[in-house]
């Protein structure tokens, strides 16, 4: 969709030219009104500007500038395509695609996932979602604004009870169950706080209020923490062949813990995800010589 807009705006800019004349009229009129802008802006108002010439030229800079604009932000789009991880299944392959923070975009057998669609991501060029999983009650996991951005006609979603009472439309999955969707299966993992909290005798994240995820698809098992620390549920997974985990204090965990927790439960490969502020050297350092693959992606991309 973007590659078609650009290619509409130059298309425009092209007749623009054509009609204004010659390449030497365009430079010899918007060169030094651009030039004088950046040192002087109101002295260009008044000298050079491309509007004493004709009114085309505004036009001319206009689509320049939103041209820009969409560059921008389709190499956002670039950046994030190179960062898809694809895993082969029996059934197919999976594309994991990281987005920021905890927003995941998971594609299979035809199929769109979102985990965690949520602001800064925004969701207004990306596919609708066939299914949409959604870990806690926090902003930076539930947002409304993202999850009506990419619900179509049969979305489903499924989420913690605690979600469900503001997602109303989200269907309940607690703490241990189990349900299957499409050639999914789809575990909930206690998520939550062993220690950490806003003040003493309290915690960020209560026991039974969040979800993990264990998504198994074509024999492949994918988890997905959640906000959460090193807990005796996240320990006793079994063959987990890809970990996305998360670490970033006060709220969650160290970088130490959570690789120390990564080596009770050992999957074949791990990512690190909602680390803002982490150091990540530490992470792969405490999982040197375990033989799990430490692959680094950018959540937070600038």
């Amino acid at each position: 969709m973007f590659p078609l807009k650009l290619a509409g705006a130059v298309s425009t800019i092209a007749s623009l030219l054509r009609e204004v004349g010659s390449e030497q009229r365009i430079e010899a009129v918007v060169v030094p009104w651009v030039e004088t802008s950046k040192s002087n802006p109101k002295a260009a108002d008044k000298s050079v500007a491309p509007h004493k010439t004709s009114s085309v030229y505004h036009q001319i800079m206009k689509l320049i500038l939103g041209l820009i604009c969409a560059l921008l932000v389709f190499s956002a789009f670039v950046n994030a395509s190179d960062q898809t991880q694809t895993f082969t299944t029996s059934a197919g392959q999976v594309m994991i695609t990281p987005l920021t923070h905890a927003s995941t975009l998971i594609q299979a057998g035809g199929k769109i996932i979102y985990l965690d669609p949520a602001k800064p991501t925004s969701f207004a060029e990306r596919p609708k979602a066939d299914l949409i999983l959604i870990t806690d009650i926090h902003g930076d996991h539930m947002d409304p604004d993202s999850i009506k951005a990419i619900t179509k006609g049969g979305t489903e979603i499924l989420a913690p009870p605690a979600v469900v009472q503001t997602v109303t439309t989200a269907k309940p999955l607690a703490n241990g169950e189990t349900k299957t969707w499409q050639d999914w299966t789809i575990e909930a993992i206690p998520a939550y706080n062993l220690k950490r909290g806003p003040a003493p005798g309290k915690l960020f994240h209560d026991k039974g209020r969040g979800n993990g995820y264990v998504l198994t698809y074509g024999g492949k098992r994918f988890y997905f923490s959640g906000d959460t620390e090193g807990v005796p549920e996240m320990r006793a997974l079994k063959n987990i062949d890809v970990a996305f985990i998360c670490m970033n204090l006060p709220y969650t965990m160290p970088p130490d813990e959570a690789a120390d927790a990564v080596k009770a439960f050992h999957p074949r490969i791990v990512i690190p995800y909602h680390y803002r502020g982490s150091d990540l050297a530490l992470f792969q350092k405490g999982l040197q010589g375990t033989g799990i693959e430490v692959r680094l992606l950018e959540w937070y991309p600038k």
